[in-house]
């Protein structure tokens, strides 16, 4: 055989093999598609995000899958008012394991639907939202992870919907907010200075919030200390801080990680962990703004609960103290 003729031959079966390679992907594409719906396009990959119905069909949010396994985890982000995006870390852990995750956004923030309406930030009205996201996802038997804000309202969940829960985790958030407040107002003596501290604790009491002193001294002097101990902050985190809806988190918690002043000033939980009884994890870290004790107890009254402390790890753990972290709770997914 002659090199043009080689050639020729090469190159057809080459065409062929790609045509059916092409065809095989084609075949493998129509066995999975996804199904369709108002919000939805049918018999398309869409990466895994799926936007779903929720104020009773009025709005819709933001979801995301990111690997397949049996064990399904929904997260639930912290604020109230961030985005899912710093917590990003898992997509280097729970994929590898085996893990199907699902993101997220909360509505009000990031992806979803952000309407200006006070009248939906408010704690049974979230607790609903993780119910319809549930069922829009075809979720149930699963594992559900909240994380500060996410583990109040995982912790509600887990009180009205124990019945779809394969287990729970609680990450950085303890059952009341007497005993956030109290650990907080402790950490800021320990964490300042006490010329910084009376100017502080004075900008306060005249809730002078916005005074560029106060967001100093936050931003420079506590968070750096008790909310992310890593620097520069990783990008997930700085972006979750930029996307946030601080109308939100102004309602809800109220304008200072300091003082809760919004409509879940009177959360507490303590005295119904007794009627957790699935599986469960509590995550707490040595700096965080929650009390490592807290976390403790908080299985102690759970059933079917242990905790795991990070020593080295502040309210995103996840991040400062990560292999800590996930060893912890990668350990215990395994069990569920």
């Amino acid at each position: 055989m002659n090199r043009r003729n080689f050639l020729g031959s090469s190159l057809a079966a080459a065409a062929a093999v790609s045509s059916l390679d092409i065809g095989a992907q084609a075949a493998s594409i129509a066995g999975s598609r996804e199904a369709g719906d108002a919000l939805n396009p049918c018999g398309i990959r869409m990466a895994g995000i799926r936007m779903i119905p929720v104020a009773g069909g009025k709005y819709k949010v933001w979801t995301k899958r990111v690997g397949s396994g049996p064990v399904k985890v929904l997260l639930l982000h912290g604020g109230p008012g961030f985005t899912h995006d710093y917590l990003e870390a898992m997509e280097s852990f729970l994929p590898q394991a085996g893990i199907e995750m699902y993101y997220y956004d909360q509505l009000g923030v990031g992806n979803s639907d952000i309407p200006d309406d006070p009248k939906l930030w408010t704690l049974p009205r979230y607790l609903t939202e993780v119910e319809e996201v549930r069922r829009g996802l075809g979720l149930d038997h699963f594992v559900l992870y909240g994380q500060s804000w996410g583990g109040m309202l995982a912790l509600e969940y887990a009180l009205n919907y124990q019945q779809h829960l394969r287990g729970l985790v609680i990450s950085n958030m303890c059952a009341g907010i007497q005993s956030y407040l109290k650990y907080t107002a402790s950490l800021k003596k320990k964490l300042l200075t006490p010329e910084l501290l009376r100017r502080f604790d004075a900008l306060e009491a005249a809730k002078d919030y916005e005074n560029p002193e106060y967001m100093r001294i936050a931003m420079e002097e506590l968070y750096p200390k008790m909310i992310c101990r890593l620097q520069p902050w990783p990008e997930p985190v700085t972006r979750s801080f930029r996307l946030s809806n601080q109308k939100i988190y102004n309602q809800m918690q109220g304008k200072s990680e300091f003082e809760v002043t919004g409509n879940l000033r009177d959360w507490e939980r303590y005295d119904r962990l007794h009627e957790i009884k699935v599986k469960a994890l509590t995550i707490g870290a040595v700096y965080d703004e929650m009390d490592p004790d807290d976390m403790r107890k908080m299985a102690r009254l759970m059933p079917n609960a242990t905790c795991a402390i990070c020593p080295n790890g502040s309210h995103l753990a996840l991040w400062d103290d990560q292999a800590v972290y996930f060893r912890h709770l990668l350990g215990f997914l395994a069990t569920v």
